[in-house]
């Protein structure tokens, strides 16, 4: 008991200790000095309003971070799970219904907790520095939907779940891996037609410069493009950015319409040649199989663990149960996962390096996605000079510089 109770401890307060070093490191890496490559896109009372933003984030990420903690400490030291494990087994529910309430009201707790910085960020940071454009109706509406979401779908994948580890006994892990590997691969076009139109309006982009450019360019580049539309992501943000979806000769862009707003052709042109390179150099199906390969290792794990009685003492249970043994594995398993993410992140960095080396090369030009990174940068009041520790841990981006950089030493090849 003591050594899985020890584990967890040094996990959760060590990733706080490290997490909000680096926070503080990152604070301490801004100075008031613009860097060169931004003079004339930034002006110093501009710059000082990115810096601003930076540090009202953090600050607020500091104070959430600290309250998440003391609430898990004192679920775990004061055997507050074994509390709601009692509550939901005084219904008498079979197993996997009970699993399902068990799940259900950690999974409110944890969103009520959240909501007050949720509400916070969206409504006074962002508004604050001029990006909220939700009203407090399309909030509400947004956290119903996504509630009978979670209901609808998260019910049906852990009760399918729950029902392998309890009646499947060695074998269940292969069953359950198999479910993801499913899901991993319907995902993107479920969100795609089912989910994401949910939350916004996707129109087709109307005839004119730009659809005929970004139709140029794909045809050249012989990148099966099928559609492209515009998401009304101000409705929401005045954040902008783009992305791709899409299998085989399938692919969908979806450009936010703040993306539209704020760049020339060229620019736009430039953003889509990024995400095409990331098509080209198959960086969507590398992440896929990285995701299929840990889950697989992930529910192997799980299932050495999902009834170890002194995993379950660590957190004062009275009774063995898998949908608890799933919450436990979870916090026992956390320092790999965070290490693992470190890897991720530096993972994703490459190929977004990749992905403008590609874009650079198609277009013969690096000014104008150098051009786009900038203004995307300005708009969005990024930080320019994150620290490397903050970089290494958090980033699944390179930094601004670092990217115009590489990208210049490559014209200059």
């Amino acid at each position: 008991m003591k050594i899985y109770l020890t584990i967890i401890l040094v996990a959760l307060i060590g990733e706080f200790l490290v997490r909000s070093w680096v926070r503080y490191l990152n604070l301490r890496a801004m100075t008031p000095d613009l860097p060169s490559e931004f003079e004339g896109f930034y002006n110093a009372q501009e710059y000082r309003q990115s810096q601003q933003y930076t540090r009202a984030k953090t600050k607020l990420a500091y104070f959430s971070s600290t309250v998440s903690l003391v609430v898990a400490l004192a679920l775990i030291l004061g055997g507050g799970f074994n509390l709601l494990d009692t509550f939901v087994r005084s219904f008498g529910l079979l197993p996997i219904p009970t699993g399902l309430i068990f799940f259900g009201l950690l999974f409110l707790a944890n969103d009520w907790l959240s909501l007050p910085f949720t509400l916070y960020n969206t409504f006074v940071i962002e508004a604050r520095f001029g990006f909220n454009k939700t009203t407090i109706l399309t909030f509400v509406i947004d956290k119903l939907k996504s509630y009978l979401l979670s209901l609808v779908i998260g019910a049906i994948l852990l009760s399918a779940i729950l029902y392998f580890f309890q009646r499947l006994g060695g074998l269940a892990w292969l069953y359950a891996w198999g479910l993801v590997i499913i899901l991993t691969v319907l995902a993107p076009p479920i969100f795609t037609t089912l989910i994401a139109p949910l939350f916004n309006k996707f129109t087709p982009l109307e005839d004119g410069a730009l659809k005929t450019s970004i139709r140029d360019y794909t045809e050249r580049v012989q990148f099966p493009l099928r559609d492209l539309f515009v998401m009304d992501g101000s409705r929401r943000s005045a954040h902008a950015n783009a992305y791709f979806t899409g299998f085989g000769n399938q692919k969908r862009i979806v450009l936010f319409d703040t993306l539209i707003e704020k760049h020339s052709v060229e620019e736009l042109v430039a953003v889509i040649a990024h995400e095409v390179g990331h098509y080209k150099k198959k960086h969507l199906l590398k992440g896929m199989v990285l995701s299929i390969v840990h889950s697989g290792v992930l529910f192997y794990l799980l299932s050495l663990f999902i009834d170890n009685r002194s995993l379950f003492d660590a957190f004062r249970m009275d009774q063995i149960s898998v949908y608890a043994g799933l919450i436990f594995f979870g916090l026992l398993y956390s320092p790999i996962e965070f290490a693992l993410s470190i890897g991720m992140h530096a993972l994703s960095r490459q190929h977004e390096y990749q992905a403008d080396a590609y874009a650079v090369r198609t277009l013969g030009i690096a000014e104008t996605l150098i051009l786009a990174l900038k203004n995307l940068s300005v708009a969005n009041l990024g930080n320019l000079t994150p620290h490397p520790i903050n970089v290494t841990l958090n980033y699944s981006h390179p930094p601004v510089l670092q990217r115009i950089t590489a990208m210049r030493q490559l014209i200059a090849e």
